[in-house]
């Protein structure tokens, strides 16, 4: 009796982390990197499930229309749609952690450019992680789909 205990906790600890992200071994490999995002740049009420939705659809077309193939896919998860998910679809495009910030200031420069930032005139100083708390997303995760994944959490 004494030794099914350890085991039993184990695989309580075990199905309470897996329930915690269920998108681990499916989506993308263990989380090996994590942040946490907790600058405002200004109060917002946050945006509905559709809304984000409606935003990673949006980006989904954006690349879809593209000339070239896409080079990473975005998908929302979550019953409320506020994981958003970033999955490289090649061996190189997020070969490293740096790379895959550095498409993060490449989508700056994109939603830096569309009306919102402009009508709250937050061209400027907000950034792509700013938008994705203001759309009240709880999470980034990226992935090069293949070894590493990065986690940045947003705080309110």
């Amino acid at each position: 009796m004494t030794r099914a205990l350890p085991i039993f906790f184990a695989l309580i600890f075990a199905g309470a982390v897996a329930a915690q992200d269920r998108y681990v071994g499916y989506y993308y490999p263990e989380v090996t990197s994590e942040e946490s995002f907790d600058r405002i740049v200004r109060a917002s009420d946050g945006a509905s499930k559709a809304v984000r939705i409606d935003f990673v659809n949006l980006l989904t077309s954006s690349q879809l229309e593209a000339p070239e193939s896409p080079r990473f896919v975005f998908f929302a998860k979550g019953e409320d749609a506020d994981t958003l998910i970033l999955t490289a679809l090649d061996d190189e495009v997020f070969a490293t952690l740096y790379r895959a910030r550095a498409i993060m200031a490449q989508l700056t420069v994109a939603v830096r450019q569309g009306g919102f930032f402009q009508q709250e005139e937050l061209q400027y100083v907000a950034t792509f992680y700013d938008l994705l708390q203001l759309m009240h997303f709880n999470e980034l995760v990226i992935s090069d789909g293949r070894s590493w994944t990065h986690r940045v959490r947003f705080q309110r």
